[in-house]
């Protein structure tokens, strides 16, 4: 499963399953990548909830979910969700989990922004969304992790390796890094620090 996921930089990412084309958090993406059947929005602030690139992406039949605060901002079927709550679209079970800071106040837990726990043919993916290192993430049980490790917004790379420590995931990738802030250095203090097998993704 690990090869039909790609990183469109930032946080975005585009999972080519044979169920459905499934984007999270599309930002600064290509105007000729595949239409989504689903567009998983962690949050609102425009570099994970971006109207211009979900325009690029969606038909009419997309559907979007995402937190309370983006119902409305968009013209697209929309699906609230907060964390602990599932829903299935397409074969393809989808859990909310919290995502927030415990430090610092970008991502306060009060507003139930989300990570996503995606189970597809058979594989649980966990994008952790905008998070720092949180107790939830002792509950999550997942064979693909995509952690933040940029850190000012989220965790940093030694934070998130210690995210790996709690998940115990088969392969962890980075994310998070290379635009806005973090950069491929954090990517790589990531990789160094963590047991599990990391691959750091080129962007696409």
């Amino acid at each position: 499963m690990v090869e039909k996921i790609h990183w469109l930089g930032h946080a975005s990412f585009f999972i080519d399953s044979d169920l459905a084309k499934i984007y999270i958090d599309p930002y600064q993406i290509k105007k000729t990548s595949p239409q989504a059947d689903i567009i998983l929005i962690t949050h609102e602030h425009f570099d994970h909830f971006s109207p211009e690139d979900i325009k690029k992406i969606a038909k009419s039949d997309t559907i979007l979910v995402g937190p309370r605060t983006i119902l409305g901002k968009t013209n697209y079927s929309t699906k609230v969700m907060s964390p602990g709550e599932k829903l299935k679209l397409k074969n393809i079970e989808i859990e909310g989990v919290y995502a927030y800071n415990v430090n610092k106040n970008f991502h306060p837990k009060k507003n139930e922004y989300l990570g996503f726990l995606i189970t597809i043919e058979g594989t649980r993916i966990y994008h952790a969304g905008d998070t720092d290192l949180i107790p939830e993430m002792k509950n999550i049980k997942a064979d693909i992790v995509l952690l933040p490790v940029g850190g000012t917004y989220t965790m940093n790379a030694k934070e998130a390796a210690e995210a790996v420590k709690l998940l115990n995931p088969k392969i962890a990738i980075p994310m998070h890094w290379g635009s806005i802030v973090g950069s491929q250095k954090d990517a790589e203090e990531f990789k160094k620090l963590c047991k599990c097998e990391v691959k750091i993704l080129t962007k696409e």
